[in-house]
């Protein structure tokens, strides 16, 4: 078993790669580490998986494995956390803006001081500060305060795990933003941070555009609800409905008293009460209904992660 399983997803990063496996190969070399570099191909339009397949017959120590076509970074992290044999797993953009240099102080962190998980922190950034540096600001601010885990940068690719955390938690979707958060609700509260050095891009352009952010925003709010009540889904589908049909039954009830004082003259149905009351319970029957057919579902759900795979190298 590896000490250290180095895990790069990439998309259309064919320049960056050789130079990247070097570097990793160098600092590894020098402490002496037992290692694997994972790379996962998610769906490159360029020479990415020639360059991997040349890197894996040149370095024993790297494996591959090439989706056809593209599925997303969450996607490519969970592949490779299945596949993953280290004691210590890393993870790494292919870029080149994370350096390896930061490997053996994150292998040493979960290995010494014992943490579950610890999540890179660019504190310094080459990234507009417009673009990028702000929206990341707020996106991180609101993660922190709905989920109560202290880390400055919940997006940052650099991040190091004990080997039990990325076999206990599922990658899906764009779930990858999230991985601390994951991490927490499988148990692992052990979270720590590190300022790790952040490059400007050398080779390629940005994968990711505006729409990441409000994707995030979704995903949070998806992220904290299926923490919470997936396994038990009307727990929150019938409090829900509870809430909702009581007070139009309340309501209904009063309704009624009130037009059996006053006799006919009361307008039952000319009362905005009155249809307040049963669109109430009507809705409150629809939660009831909805956390029933999510505890079937629930029960029964195929496997969500399940992608096409077209080559692997060297596992």
């Amino acid at each position: 078993m590896p000490d250290i399983s180095l895990v790069i997803p990439l998309y259309n990063e064919e320049e960056s790669l050789p130079e990247l496996v070097e570097w990793i190969a160098r600092v590894c070399t020098e402490h002496q580490y037992d290692y694997e570099v994972i790379m996962v191909d998610d769906g490159s339009t360029d020479n990415s998986w020639e360059v991997i397949t040349k890197l894996s017959a040149a370095y024993n120590t790297v494996r591959g494995i090439k989706f056809q076509r593209n599925y997303g970074k969450s996607a490519a992290l969970n592949e490779a956390f299945k596949a993953a044999k280290g004691n210590v797993v890393i993870t790494m953009d292919a870029d080149l803006q994370d350096s390896p240099d930061e490997i053996p102080e994150l292998y040493r962190m979960i290995i010494v001081d014992g943490y579950d998980l610890v999540s890179g922190w660019k504190k310094v950034r080459y990234d507009n500060t417009i673009t990028k540096n702000l929206p990341s600001k707020l996106y991180n601010a609101v993660n922190r305060s709905v989920s109560g885990i202290k880390l400055h940068d919940f997006n940052c690719g650099l991040k190091s795990y004990k080997r039990k955390v990325v076999k206990s938690i599922e990658v899906y979707g764009e779930m990858h933003r999230f991985i601390p958060v994951l991490a927490k609700w499988a148990g692992f509260k052990n979270i720590g941070e590190k300022v790790v050095q952040h490059r400007a891009r050398k080779y390629g352009v940005s994968k990711f555009g505006w729409e990441r952010f409000i994707n995030g925003f979704l995903d949070l709010l998806s992220v904290q609800f299926v923490s919470r009540f997936s396994k038990k889904p009307m727990h929150f589908f019938g409090t829900l409905g509870t809430f909702t049909f009581g007070f139009g039954f309340v309501v209904a009830i009063w309704l009624i008293l009130e037009r059996l004082s006053e006799g006919p003259s009361f307008g039952l149905t000319n009362k905005i009460g009155f249809y307040l009351g049963l669109t109430s319970m009507v809705l409150g029957t629809m939660f009831f209904l909805t956390g029933f057919i999510a505890e079937l579902v629930s029960r029964s759900a195929p496997d969500r992660n399940n992608y096409l795979i077209e080559e692997k190298l060297g596992f």
